[in-house]
């Protein structure tokens, strides 16, 4: 969020891990600023770093809060991005707020087209200013929108509510969510009842989906959002579906050293311990199971209120 509170759509909050979001996610294989910058050319001058003084930043912060629209040349371009010059500064464009660069391109794809912009201008808007790092951040996609049409939407989501949006960026933590205007963060935890370890295996940028809001936070500009809450909590009727002793079946999702996840259904995964796989000995559980495999186990541990279900390959010849 810049200084002046207002979040414009693609901006990512800095303790959500800002830089490592929009310079290091996977949707656009960044790296973060001056990070991989000898990596293409240690020779190149035009990010010498220059050393504004206190009237840059103030210039940069006053040309923020206004919103001007900027018309800047692009001096040169990285993995991340673009650098862009203006009043004796030097500022990153991301490559997620572009509007020309579709974020389906193949990395060599990608190069190419950040490489063809050098020389070019643009027209952007500051959207951070960050003294302190001698960063400033501009955005080609926030002259789209309107800044009070902005707030207005902003002011009118409430927790509760249930939107349609356009999924607009995929990053390690979870999924930005377009609601029209404004984007709302959802959670890696709150994609699924079921364990995501990446927010790609179940969501695909552009790809429509209804969300429910969780929290509005008008004053940093934040939106949580959630897609599990519209769908029933599996282990809220568990242990009306299971019981201790039960041999149930299941795939696994997951092994680990310390044991196996298996998921007996949608949104309800099991633990199998390591120590519940043989009968007697230490056996690693990558020498008993893999992902995809198949296995009946009997329950040994049940709590829904926990979310808690273990599971145990020991003394199979428990009742079903």
């Amino acid at each position: 969020m810049g200084v002046t509170g207002i979040w414009v759509p693609g901006d990512v909050p800095p303790d959500e891990g800002y830089w490592r979001a929009l310079l290091s996610d996977g949707e656009y294989g960044g790296a973060a600023i001056g990070a991989d910058w000898s990596a293409r050319d240690e020779a190149s001058s035009a990010w010498a770093e220059p050393q504004p003084g206190a009237e840059h930043w103030q210039a940069a912060q006053q040309a923020m809060e206004r919103g001007d629209v900027l018309e800047l040349p692009v001096l040169d371009y990285n993995r991340g991005g673009l650098v862009v010059g203006w009043n004796g500064l030097h500022g990153f464009v991301p490559a997620s707020h572009l509007l020309s660069l579709p974020p389906a391109l193949s990395e060599e794809e990608r190069y190419a087209e950040l490489q063809r912009m050098v020389g070019t201008t643009l027209r952007l808007k500051i959207i951070e200013v960050y003294p302190e790092q001698n960063r400033i951040v501009l955005s080609e996609r926030a002259t789209r929108y309107d800044v009070n049409g902005h707030r207005e939407l902003l002011d009118s989501l409430s927790a509760g509510d249930v939107c349609q949006g356009t999924v607009s960026r995929l990053c390690p933590f979870g999924a930005f969510v377009d609601l029209g205007g404004v984007e709302g963060l959802v959670h890696v935890s709150e994609l699924s009842w079921e364990r995501v370890g990446s927010p790609d295996e179940v969501l695909e940028v552009g790809q429509s989906v209804k969300v429910y809001v969780l929290d509005v936070n008008r004053e940093r500009g934040r939106v949580r959002l959630s897609i599990k809450r519209l769908c029933p909590n599996p282990w809220l009727s568990a242990e009306e579906r299971y019981r201790v002793g039960q041999i149930v079946e299941g795939v696994v999702t997951h092994v680990a050293d310390f044991g196996a996840f298996v998921r007996v259904e949608d949104g309800l995964e099991a633990l199998l311990h390591a120590s519940e796989m043989a009968e007697e000995g230490f056996v690693h559980p990558r020498d008993v199971l893999q992902k995809g495999d198949r296995v009946s186990a009997r329950v040994i541990v049940l709590d829904g209120e926990r979310r808690r279900m273990g599971l145990s390959l020991r003394h199979p010849g428990w009742e079903r």
